[in-house]
């Protein structure tokens, strides 16, 4: 039996669905694919766990980084709402191949406005400042930069005399 694009995006709409009837949960929900099978699922815990960072789609991708280890390449996630930064960054590290995303950030905003007015808002300026490159933000202020990098060097020569010798 073959699985569409649309039969994978619809588990997801049925968990943000089914998230709305749990407490502190919120309905944005996700799920990772392989292979046309599901290998990890989340739901948007952020209220639950106190975590600005468990958005629907960082829970899919932990969840299924749990089962598969860390490397998603060829992997799809489909997600019910277009993601944000944090969770487009998440899935580039992981290796995820194409993001399917259900309501766009103007779709969701016109939804939401009577809970989160700003949502468009907020999420945009997030993007836009995260989007600047590092050094030309004025709260990023680097410090002690040559002993940190001097642990990642040895770390790294570490690594790569124990690669050598088979260890």
């Amino acid at each position: 039996m073959s699985t569409s694009n649309a039969d994978f995006m619809d588990v997801a709409i049925e968990m943000a669905r089914a998230a709305m009837a749990m407490p502190n949960r919120r309905p944005f929900a996700a799920v990772v694919v392989r292979d046309g099978e599901i290998i990890g699922r989340g739901v948007n815990s952020v209220a639950e766990r106190s975590d600005p960072t468990a958005h629907g789609e960082v829970e899919a991708i932990r969840d299924a980084c749990s089962r598969v280890g860390t490397s998603l390449a060829g992997c799809d996630l489909y997600t019910t709402c277009e993601p944000c930064i944090m969770c487009v960054a998440t899935a580039e590290l992981a290796g995820i191949s194409r993001i399917f995303y259900a309501a766009s950030f103007a779709g969701a905003g016109e939804a939401l406005a009577p809970l989160w007015p700003d949502f468009v808002t907020r999420y945009t300026a997030v993007r836009t400042h995260v989007c600047q490159p590092f050094d030309q933000r004025p709260t990023a202020i680097q410090i002690e930069a040559e002993p940190a990098t001097a642990i990642l060097r040895d770390w790294a020569q570490q690594m790569a005399a124990a690669s050598r010798s088979g260890g």
